[in-house]
């Protein structure tokens, strides 16, 4: 069975409306979950803590994503990192 990590993550964006962050070196990094079901716990709780904070967002990445074990050589590797 296929692992489908996912990140959870979030910090002080420049501008509410884009997702660039302003300080990327204070980025909360929540942690990684082993499912979608409790990464979305994860972010939901967060996002509620600083939901009185316009420029606070938390984000969840599909890391699972990032590499394809069908496809002979992902994106990440064909750029020889």
């Amino acid at each position: 069975m296929t692992q489908r990590l996912h990140l959870v993550f979030g910090g002080e964006l420049i501008d509410p409306t884009k997702n660039a962050f302003k300080d990327v070196e204070n980025i909360h990094i929540v942690g990684m979950f082993p499912d979608y079901a409790s990464a979305y716990n994860a972010w939901k709780a967060n996002a509620q803590r600083t939901v009185d904070d316009a420029h606070t967002r938390y984000f969840i990445a599909h890391i699972h994503r990032l590499r394809d074990e069908e496809v002979a050589a992902s994106p990440t590797e064909e750029l020889g990192l």
